[in-house]
């Protein structure tokens, strides 16, 4: 780590990393929520033509007297609510929040001030803005209508929904009971909640099998075929849940312990630093390689958190590996990738 930095003296200790924690403030978290935005836009050597923003929240959970811990009913313990937006592999936004919040809580306003710094850089790009029912809110909906953003989110089921989609599953139940294979559909109609003030196109799909029912629905103002929207782009979300668990629990991003709120911001946006590195370690330094799309952890283990001899004077640092490590050829050669792109 002396060597990372390019200091000689000792680094900080436990309790001084623990100082810097309880002293952070909400305009340092503002601010790494910058350096997380700037990177994701410096790794772009052109302007992307269309970016698809997943936005998700997830449990942290505490086990102590923090600040703002509450209960959540669906986690049945103690947690904070962070809230994630990541753009395929990369996060952008890492947001803390007390659980006892509507799932959505913030997600408009975060999601207009993440497309404002994104249209800044690239004026041009197309960004659509995927999630499950929880983030279907009248308030996310028309501010993208508004903003010429696209979207295409969940829609929690309910009894005017089923009566919409009533005689189609019938015909599936029939067609099942012939010939005893699972039946499938994909269609669309306009539908209107009570609290919308006008129809939207929501996109249904719909399955027949020996369990019975089981509907999905979808409510976007894309233009594509309903197949396409679900099948290849809205059933695609589910990776930013994946993206989520590995910053959690590869990174270490569930450390809550401070009492400090802000505290506790600040160590999940490291997390949020740590999952940058190593999602860019793949990109420039792993890329066709057999850790090309493995997890942080097996990184981790396998490439970083091995044992070598440091010889270190005043002209130069040589770090010797073990002439038996099994991915010492590729150790060498991402080495050599990260050191070509310069400083």
């Amino acid at each position: 780590m002396q060597t990372a930095v390019g200091r000689s003296e000792p680094l900080a200790s436990a309790p001084t990393f623990s100082r810097l924690d309880n002293r952070a403030t909400r305009a340092q978290a503002w601010a790494l929520h910058g350096v997380l935005i700037d990177q994701f836009i410096a790794s772009h050597k052109r302007a992307p033509e269309e970016l698809v923003l997943d936005i998700d929240a997830s449990d942290v959970p505490l086990h102590g007297q923090q600040e703002a811990a509450e209960f959540h009913a669906y986690y049945d313990h103690h947690c904070y609510l962070p809230l994630y937006v990541f753009c395929g592999q990369a996060m952008l936004v890492c947001y803390l929040r007390r659980s006892k919040i509507d799932a959505a809580k913030h997600a408009a306003a975060i999601i207009k001030l993440l497309v404002k710094r994104l249209r800044q850089a690239w004026p041009a790009v197309r960004v659509i803005v995927r999630g499950d029912s929880g983030f279907c809110r009248q308030r996310l909906l028309r501010w993208c209508e508004r903003s010429g953003v696209g979207y295409v989110i969940g829609l929690a089921r309910n009894a005017r929904l089923h009566a919409q989609v009533e005689y189609a599953e019938a015909m599936l139940a029939d067609a099942y009971e012939r010939s005893a294979i699972k039946q499938r559909l994909v269609a669309q109609f306009a539908y209107a909640a009570r609290s919308w003030q006008r129809e939207r196109r929501v996109i249904t799909r719909l399955e027949y099998g020996a369990q019975g029912t089981n509907p999905r629905f979808v409510v976007t103002n894309l233009d594509a075929e309903p197949v396409q929207l679900y099948e290849r782009l809205y059933c695609q979300r589910g990776e930013a849940e994946n993206r989520i668990k590995e910053a959690q629990l590869d990174l270490f991003g569930t450390r809550a312990s401070c009492h400090r709120f802000a505290a506790n911001q600040f160590r999940l946006l490291l997390a949020a630093l740590a999952y940058t590195l190593m999602q860019r370690l793949r990109e420039l330094a792993l890329k066709a390689s057999e850790l090309e799309r493995a997890s942080a952890a097996t990184i981790r283990v396998r490439l970083l958190k091995i044992g070598a001899a440091i010889l270190r004077n005043t002209r130069r640092v040589r770090i010797m590996l073990a002439s038996h490590h099994p991915m010492r050829a590729l150790y060498a050669r991402a080495a050599a990738r990260l050191a070509a792109l310069g400083p």
